[in-house]
Parts: C-alpha cells; sequence; structure tokens
C-alpha cells in the first residue's frame, strides 16, 4: 500500500541492527471522542494550537508520533518511516523487554475507547500489517494497553481483534493472525463492536 505521507519531526534511528519485531495498536482522537480534524497531524508534527481547544493546551507540547495514522475513511497516512524509531509506545515492555520505541512500530487508527471503529479500518489496518510482516521479522502485533497496562488504555474496549484477524483471513493472510496476542472480548468481538451507526466524520453530540 502507499500511504499518503507527512513528515514528522518526532523520530529518530534506531539503534544499529535493531530490527522491528512488534507492532503496537493505538487509538487516538483530537479533540477527543471527535474525528475528521487535523488535530492529529497538527499534534505529531509539533503545530497543535493550545487555543484551538481546552484540551490541546495540555497536550500541545508533547513530542509524540506514530508510523502510521489511518483515518474512519480507511485512508492511511505516514508520519514516519518504518526504519525508523516513532516515539509513540512511551513507557512500556514487550516479552521483558522495556522501551518498545526501539523494536516496533506503532500504528494510531482514528477512535476512542467508547465507540466501535470503522469497517474501513480494519481493512486498511490488515493491509498496512501484511505488507509490513513481508518487510520485517514481526513476531507480534498487540495493543498500547498490553505494553503500557495501568497507563494506557487504546486501542479500547471496542476495538474488535478478532474481526482483524477474519479481516486478515478474508484477503489470505490469515497466518499473520497467530502474531496477534490480545485475544479480545469473551463475549464475542461482534455485536456492538461491529456496528457503528453515525457518520464517519463525526460524533453527534
Amino acid at each position: 500500500m502507499n500511504p499518503r505521507r507527512i513528515v514528522s519531526p518526532n523520530c529518530d534511528d534506531r539503534a544499529p541492527g535493531e530490527a522491528v519485531s512488534l507492532i503496537v495498536i493505538h487509538a487516538i482522537s483530537l479533540p477527543p471522542d471527535r474525528f475528521g480534524g487535523e488535530g492529529v497531524a497538527q499534534l505529531f508534527t509539533n503545530c497543535l494550537d493550545p487555543a484551538a481547544h481546552p484540551y490541546y493546551a495540555t497536550i500541545h507540547h508533547l513530542r509524540v508520533s506514530a508510523h502510521y495514522f489511518i483515518r474512519r475513511t480507511g485512508e492511511p497516512i505516514e508520519f514516519v518511516p518504518p526504519e525508523r524509531r516513532a516515539w509513540h509506545a512511551g513507557v512500556s515492555s514487550w516479552r521483558g523487554r522495556e522501551r518498545c520505541n526501539d523494536f516496533s512500530v506503532g500504528i494510531e487508527l482514528e477512535g476512542c475507547d467508547t465507540l466501535p471503529f470503522e469497517p474501513a479500518q480494519y481493512e486498511a489496518l490488515a493491509r498496512l500489517l501484511a505488507d509490513l510482516c513481508a518487510r520485517f521479522p514481526v513476531e507480534g502485533v498487540t495493543g498500547h494497553a498490553d505494553v503500557a497496562p495501568g497507563r494506557k488504555t487504546d486501542p479500547g474496549p471496542y476495538f474488535s481483534w478478532g474481526r482483524l484477524r477474519r479481516e486478515l483471513a478474508r484477503i489470505g493472510q490469515g497466518e499473520l493472525a497467530a502474531r496477534i496476542e490480545p485475544e479480545g472480548a469473551v463475549d464475542g468481538d461482534d455485536g456492538d463492536r461491529m456496528r457503528w451507526p453515525f457518520p464517519v466524520a463525526a460524533r453527534p453530540g
């Protein structure tokens, strides 16, 4: 896939010889619970206006990024090439290794903890995972909450790991499902997690 590129300065080089072995799935929306704006791109490029929204005043100083951002429409945007280190995971640990930024790729989905994700986002995410796993020796795919438990909650309870597995199978990449570590909710990764009754671009109210 060929994502649109917006260059984030919030990155640096990986240590020599360090391979990408992990993919971390995140969720973000700026302003919180609102979709379709430019807040995420502005945050990742250090041009978020602290006067534009009360929440922005609390985060505009942060220097963060992700390798990719997938909008509600399924559009993928690359902010940092996966060969470089993006600043997405923060204090984190995976399989006993600290500093997940050193060896991971971070993918942000436009979303939040209280609403389902779009079918187009699962489709784009599956294609992106297939591409990354073909390029790098990826051993695991997990959530931000799983590498930073107690500190982060994303991609949240409305992200369906089961649907992601099924989407990988649908595009002929079913073997990649074994690399997905979270099992998903025991009450099924369907139901409310599969329904999105609101317009793609915005949450009502």
